[in-house]
């Protein structure tokens, strides 16, 4: 998979899933770019993997590890017209993560990662220019640039599926990838 981008902004499914699979810090050292999240996504995501704590502390641990390790990279808002355009989003998408998600990624042509159809949608018409990722495009890659097994892959994608809640939409480009790998 190539990159066009400088740096990838992760929404907050994606974050989920790549924590879900207990694999997020071999997934983002394996992109060929700078991956960060905004501050929006980092203090939900944070919260979200506290709640989850209780079964499994690892989620957090990773994300931890990742900011710790400068694998993620933490960005926030740094002028007036990234945060108008982010009040802009929230009205037409109404959610504060992908919301910033998008505007940063915009206004500083950064490469975005969401599995969310509505932003992903929303995304092509806003900024047709930048590159939009999905969870399996990413998961594809590692898998193909750290050559995992299939055993592996499908355990990886198992994880995401019940742990993350994901499941990829029916029209999804990497839909047939999938199946093959959770057979």
């Amino acid at each position: 998979m190539e990159i066009k981008h400088s740096h990838v902004v992760l929404d907050a499914c994606c974050v989920l899933n790549f924590c879900a699979s207990g694999h997020l810090i071999e997934i983002i050292q394996s992109l060929p770019a700078q991956v960060v999240v905004t501050e929006v996504v980092r203090e939900r995501e944070l919260l979200t993997l506290q709640r989850l704590a209780d079964e499994n502390n690892e989620d957090t641990n990773q994300f931890e590890a990742a900011m710790e390790k400068g694998l993620l990279a933490v960005t926030d808002f740094n002028s007036g017209s990234e945060e108008e355009t982010f009040v802009n989003y929230v009205f037409e998408l109404g959610d504060d993560g992908e919301s910033a998600t998008c505007a940063i990624a915009v206004h500083r042509e950064w490469a975005i990662a969401t599995d969310d159809k509505k932003a992903i949608s929303f995304f092509q018409r806003e900024a047709p220019n930048l590159q939009i990722l999905s969870t399996l495009a990413i998961v594809k890659h590692w898998s193909e640039a750290a050559n995992v097994s299939s055993a592996t892959l499908r355990s990886v994608l198992t994880t995401i599926r019940t742990r993350g809640r994901y499941i990829p939409h029916r029209n999804h480009p990497l839909l047939g990838w999938w199946e093959d790998m959770m057979r």
